[in-house]
């Protein structure tokens, strides 16, 4: 079942989906224009999802925070629960004073979130999903207000537990974990045109060292290799789902010059590019 509510002004839209036995979605394939973030709950047993061709194992009860350029599938679809929203109905960003935390579920750490939930919190999330229903389903004057807040406590929530789950709080301060997660963000926005920590450093007022030291106390990874990451996962991305050629996707992640692309790619990876197309055509 998958109820959805679309504000007619500003085309907010908030989706809600349950035991929909064909959840999921192939963003280059198909659903590019439907931009929205998704907060998965799987409420049946362990399950695996498959997250831009790679699995992970999802417990029974746990919460999965998905970005919007995500493709993702489940091995038992029908056991999931998701909020679905764009940016036109709520944007994390805009309201980090409201819910604390520059999107952190989204944008707090550059590896995939999966975050577990005890008895008390599944009773408390699923009252909050019975409110949700109501709401969704009502003609109340003010529905998409009521949505916005329901959302609002439903992401303060889910990031309460993954901050317990992801942080160190005896290492990392608010105030580290905001520079760490406007990083994160910025990288998000930029990693097509820049490839140096030190334009992110200038625009967080900070130097590439201090970075580097906030980073070894977060994940062990550092700041380039962040930027690196971003940059390999989205030309797997376009290589795995669209028939855009090396040279093509060399240039829509900044590279001027389609052989450096290869040879990063490459050192990054342990393959060629054009044995990695020819590997994903073989999957696909």
């Amino acid at each position: 079942m998958k109820y959805h509510y679309k504000e007619p002004i500003t085309h907010g839209e908030i989706l809600l989906s349950l035991e929909e036995a064909d959840f999921g979605r192939m963003f280059y394939v198909r659903d590019r224009k439907d931009k929205y973030l998704t907060i998965a709950w799987n409420r049946g047993r362990a399950q695996k999802i498959i997250i831009d061709q790679i699995e992970f194992d999802l417990p029974s009860n746990a919460v999965v925070p998905l970005m919007v350029n995500q493709s993702f599938g489940f091995s038992k679809p029908s056991d999931i629960v998701a909020w679905q929203f764009n940016r036109e109905f709520y944007c994390i960003v805009d309201h980090d004073s409201e819910l604390g935390c520059v999107g952190f579920l989204f944008y707090g750490s550059a590896d995939q979130m999966i975050i577990k939930l005890d008895d008390k919190k599944q009773e408390s999330i699923y009252l909050l999903l019975q409110v949700f229903i109501d709401e969704i389903t009502g003609c109340d004057s003010v529905k998409d207000e009521m949505l916005k807040v329901l959302l609002k406590r439903l992401i303060i929530k889910i990031t309460k537990l993954a901050k317990e789950q992801y942080i160190d709080q005896g290492k990392l301060s608010i105030g580290k974990l905001d520079i760490l997660r406007s990083y994160n963000l910025l990288v998000e926005n930029n990693y097509r045109t820049e490839h140096q920590v030190k334009f992110y450093a200038r625009q967080l007022n900070k130097s590439p060292k201090t970075l580097s030291n906030l980073f070894l106390l977060y994940n062990n990874k550092s700041p380039l290799q962040v930027i690196q990451d971003r940059i390999i996962l989205e030309a797997k991305r376009l290589f795995y789902y669209t028939n855009k050629s090396s040279k093509e996707i060399a240039k829509e992640l900044g590279f001027n010059d389609a052989s450096h692309f290869s040879r990063f790619f490459k050192n990054q990876t342990g393959i060629s590019p054009s044995s990695f197309k020819m590997s994903s055509a073989l999957n696909n």
